[in-house]
């Protein structure tokens, strides 16, 4: 097992798919955020919009992810559900 990524399960309401991504965890959440909706975009032919006000939250309890820390010092774990909205 890679101890630098953890297994997350991401549900995106707005083109109504969920997904379970590796992410690093010494990575901003705001960059994780950003390439994970670059890749929306592709892989959904532009029916994904990037929008500066989206974020993540937790699916279990509602917070709101804060960009500026990194995965590590969040409560993300293998296994979170985590929505973008």
């Amino acid at each position: 097992m890679n101890n630098n990524k953890i297994l997350i399960e991401l549900d995106i309401p707005l083109i109504e798919k969920s997904y379970d991504l590796y992410i690093p965890i010494n990575k901003k959440i705001g960059t994780v955020k950003n390439l994970i909706e670059e890749a929306l975009v592709e892989l959904t032919d532009n029916a994904y919009v990037i929008k500066k006000e989206s974020n993540f939250y937790s699916k279990e309890t509602g917070q709101i992810y804060e960009v500026n820390l990194s995965v590590r010092e969040t409560d993300l774990k293998n296994g979170s559900r985590i929505i973008l909205i």
